[in-house]
């Protein structure tokens, strides 16, 4: 080998160093988006959205109190490190929605299987006229946006799910991150997906976290709302 190929050899391994600092400094930009990036992404969308959003919150809230009873709606779930919070919706369903779900499932056994794979049914005998609209429009969850300012929950991320459903989640994922408004699964099609896919979906964010995939998510979220498969 002549002293020009000397110089422009590469030893072997010298590669190596390279490849673990950009490693590096990858895992530190997505801590860094994380731990504050994140946080500021969610406060801005909040911020920017909320002249629109509070009205609409307003005008839907008298809609739904024309039903009758209180027109939000709040429940305990499971937050980021197992941690419950309150969450705010617009009420979607009857007022004895545990008693008729229980009576549907009762009168209709075949269903069973369903409920218990997707926690969720099509043909829901708990919501109201008016509740079936803003939840095929994702309307309902407008005022989760409250729980994004509180830093319960963030724009992007799991699905927050309830605390009698802490024991059939198959995953760890979900408990390193905030809930979210919207996310993988809420974009995924979700009414053809099992709850059990949800572990998936969540593992895969985690691992994927970043304002790229945050905004890409938010930005996929409007057809999804317009197409009504985001519920």
């Amino acid at each position: 080998m002549t002293n020009i190929d000397n110089m422009y050899a590469t030893p072997r391994g010298r590669n190596k160093p390279m490849r673990h600092l950009g490693l590096r400094l990858r895992l530190l930009r997505r801590a860094a988006y994380q731990n504050i990036g994140k946080r500021l992404f969610d406060l801005t969308l909040v911020i920017l959205s909320a002249p629109i959003v509070v009205p609409v919150i307003l005008t839907l809230a008298i809609w739904v109190s024309l039903d009758g009873g209180n027109p939000f709606y709040t429940q305990l779930r499971v937050g980021r490190d197992g941690r419950t919070f309150r969450m705010w919706k617009l009420r979607s369903m009857r007022d004895d929605a545990d008693l008729a779900l229980a009576r549907y499932l009762e009168q209709n056994p075949e269903m069973k299987d369903d409920w218990v794979k997707h926690q969720k049914l099509k043909n829901d005998p708990r919501i109201t006229k008016v509740g079936r609209l803003i939840r095929k429009t994702s309307l309902d969850e407008l005022p989760q946006l409250w729980n994004v300012f509180l830093n319960d929950m963030s724009i992007v991320g799991p699905r927050p799910i309830m605390l009698s459903q802490r024991g059939i989640y198959p995953g760890r994922s979900y408990h390193a991150l905030r809930p979210g408004i919207t996310g993988n699964w809420q974009v995924s099609g979700r009414n053809e997906t099992s709850f059990v896919d949800r572990a998936r979906f969540d593992a895969q964010y985690l691992k994927d976290q970043s304002f790229v995939t945050d905004l890409m998510i938010v930005l996929k979220t409007v057809p999804a709302v317009i197409g009504g498969t985001g519920h």
